[in-house]
């Protein structure tokens, strides 16, 4: 933050609150979960690792919920299953391709679901994007074609790659249910209900795509409630995190979980192509440039207004989203 000294000099100093360094923290978290869903996946059946996952958020928000599931009603039972399916379809198809593709590719392929908010409630609600959510979709195609086949002049993607990006559209229509739904609905309760469904169903499709049960392991199963566990932590944190930190500043900082999950691919081994690496910083600019929007013009002696809140997160890790 830059303020003009008395002197008339300028002097640039970069603070950050507790808020914002928790959000920090929260960020980092996230792009680890790609490596470590990366690593257990390879050992064990990607749907029951989902399933287990989310079941395991979904009895620790029930706790946290307690007090107000009684109150549950059919809307909420409605809204909760709806998102629940979309948690699913995003989860299980990211966590399948994580078994092909570096946890680094997945970090940055994922957080394409971010310009693509705005196309889908352009198709489901004829609300036309605004210039910038388009200057973000084309810089993050763009950002697509180097890091999915940086060697080639056209689109070759991998099966994982392409799994992974049919994940971000269940991932945003996910966003554009909870901004349907937000204020009609109580959050905490419909919160439960989305987790226990898209756990519940990752589980009942095993059967259905022949999905395999691993042999026993302590540390698989501790990876699958853990990362249940800190999506609840996670959520708890930017809820109250972000009743101090304004969108612009949550923006910023959100649209650093893949180049944290390509930092810590990239410890464990992943290795980009130069052209690739350019890729996944297009991918980052389109979520900044999609999400960020103008100042409007301050009245005399009024502050210029706040952008447009970001899409709510819900407790499922998410958005974090591994």
């Amino acid at each position: 933050m830059c303020s003009m000294l008395h002197r008339g000099r300028r002097r640039c100093a970069v603070r950050f609150s507790r808020q914002e360094l928790a959000l920090v923290a929260v960020t980092a978290v996230w792009g680890t979960t790609f490596l470590i869903v990366h690593l257990v996946v390879q050992h064990g059946g990607p749907l029951l690792f989902v399933g287990l996952r989310f079941l395991a958020a979904g009895a620790i928000s029930a706790v946290i919920f307690r007090r107000t599931l009684r109150g549950l009603t059919r809307r909420e039972l409605g809204t909760g299953a709806a998102i629940g399916v979309t948690i699913f379809g995003g989860y299980a198809l990211q966590t399948v391709g994580l078994q092909t593709i570096p946890s680094s590719t997945s970090a940055f392929l994922t957080a394409l679901y971010v310009p693509l908010v705005p196309l889908l409630q352009w198709a489901a609600f004829r609300r036309a994007p605004k210039p910038a959510a388009w200057a973000g979709v084309a810089l993050a195609f763009t950002g697509l074609l180097l890091l999915a086949d940086p060697g080639s002049a056209g689109l070759t993607l991998s099966t994982g790659e392409v799994l992974t990006l049919v994940s971000t559209i269940a991932i945003a229509a996910e966003i554009v249910l909870i901004g349907l739904f937000a204020g009609t609905v109580d959050l905490g309760r419909v919160t439960v209900v989305q987790l226990l469904v898209g756990g519940g169903l990752s589980l009942a499709m095993m059967p259905v795509v022949g999905g395999a049960v691993p042999s026993f392991s302590w540390l698989w199963l501790a990876a699958a409630i853990g990362l249940g566990a800190a999506s609840c932590l996670i959520q708890i944190t930017m809820n109250w995190a972000q009743q101090s930190v304004s969108p612009t500043r949550a923006t910023v900082i959100y649209a650093g979980e893949p180049v944290w999950g390509g930092i810590i691919g990239r410890l464990a081994g992943d290795r980009l192509p130069g052209l690739a690496i350019v890729g996944a910083a297009l991918i980052v600019a389109g979520v900044l440039v999609s999400e960020l929007k103008p100042r409007a013009r301050p009245r005399s002696g009024q502050e210029a207004s706040e952008p447009v809140p970001l899409p709510e997160r819900l407790p499922h890790g998410g958005v974090p989203r591994s």
